[in-house]
């Protein structure tokens, strides 16, 4: 995972989460003007409406396009997975990844369905993460790193990015990142992630408690992803400031990329203003994560796979959104009687 940005100390990632642009005004102004000519009620696409507002304001485009949406998973291993806190060994991360680019897994149909690019990122798989019940996930300088490497994945000309994860035991990395973050009993945060069992979730809950009172009474949220965090989870993060960066909207999966996204909101309260949350996933702790942030999910599908499928999903009415928008007639356009035309 070498690159030019590897040696981004905090200091420097605190500096571009503090320069992150607002939304493009004049933009969005273009959007309402034409909204209010389209030949259609006032309001009557409800939060589809919104969603081309929102488009507009962090792309900076009046009539914002969907030309290049891609999906973005990262894929890593987590030591604590030896904890017994997964349904499935560490193994079947690195066998997931290969089925992405066999095209056999769930996301591959959604991103054909939804014309969606997709790339798969390894970081690291045969090097898991330390147990974070007992030994901090990363030092600064990998966990910068490994930040720096989610930023350079954005890369390439995408113009709306669905961030998606892969890791055996990541739920359980994920829970810990949102009750040190967040505050509350961290077991209150632990969910059956891929399916584990009674035995399994006592374990996990365990494990998540235990992690959160190793770190102790954290407030930095860098530190917080440093201490208990994973690699998925980094990379991530990074992707989502160099998206705000690039003006490119993030759509943003379910409870381990909520976890990820989550950091920066505690950094920056509208840090993920430029982001869409795709679906709330029936991990039971991820309605709280969501209200925590005020954000409103798109969809309520009762899904928990991961792997931007809940994102995946969302891109595709983001993207119908984008198309009414841009492709319908103008009252005038199409010589029916509306606001403003004889």
């Amino acid at each position: 995972m070498t690159s030019s940005a590897s040696a981004l100390p905090f200091d420097d990632i605190r500096n571009l989460v503090a320069q992150m642009p607002g939304p493009d005004a004049e933009a969005v102004a273009d959007v309402r003007a034409r909204e209010g000519n389209l030949t259609k009620p006032a309001g009557s696409l409800g939060r589809m409406e919104e969603i081309v507002e929102w488009l507009a304001g962090w792309s900076g485009k009046s009539r914002p396009k969907i030309t290049r949406p891609m999906v973005a998973i990262f894929a890593a291993n987590h030591g604590v997975a030896a904890k017994g806190v997964s349904a499935y060994p560490p193994a079947v991360t690195r066998q997931m990844v290969e089925n992405f680019a066999a095209g056999g897994a769930a996301i591959n149909q959604i991103c054909i369905a939804h014309d969606l690019g997709l790339k798969v990122f390894d970081l690291a798989l045969d090097m898991p993460t330390p147990d974070i019940t007992e030994e901090d996930a990363f030092d600064e300088a990998n966990c910068a790193a490994t930040m720096a490497f989610g930023m350079e994945a954005v890369a390439g000309g995408a113009d709306l990015l669905c961030l998606g994860e892969m890791g055996i035991a990541n739920t359980t990395v994920a829970a810990a990142v949102l009750a040190a973050l967040f505050g509350g009993d961290p077991k209150e945060w632990v969910g059956p992630g891929t399916g584990v069992d009674s035995d399994g979730m006592e374990r996990k809950r365990a494990a998540v408690a235990a992690a959160v009172a190793r770190i102790g009474d954290v407030k930095d949220p860098l530190e917080v992803l440093r201490r208990v965090g994973g690699r998925e989870i980094a990379a991530m993060a990074g992707a989502v400031i160099a998206a705000r960066l690039q003006r490119i909207p993030v759509i943003v999966d379910g409870f381990v990329a909520t976890a990820a996204v989550a950091v920066l909101y505690k950094m920056r309260p509208d840090a993920l203003d430029h982001c869409l949350f795709g679906h709330v996933s029936a991990e039971p702790a991820h309605p709280r994560a969501l209200a925590e942030m005020d954000k409103t999910p798109l969809l309520d599908m009762g899904m928990r796979l991961g792997e931007g499928t809940g994102a995946a999903l969302a891109a595709g009415i983001v993207k119908a959104a984008a198309q009414v928008h841009d492709g319908m007639a103008t009252f005038a356009d199409a010589g029916v009687s509306g606001k403003g035309v004889e």
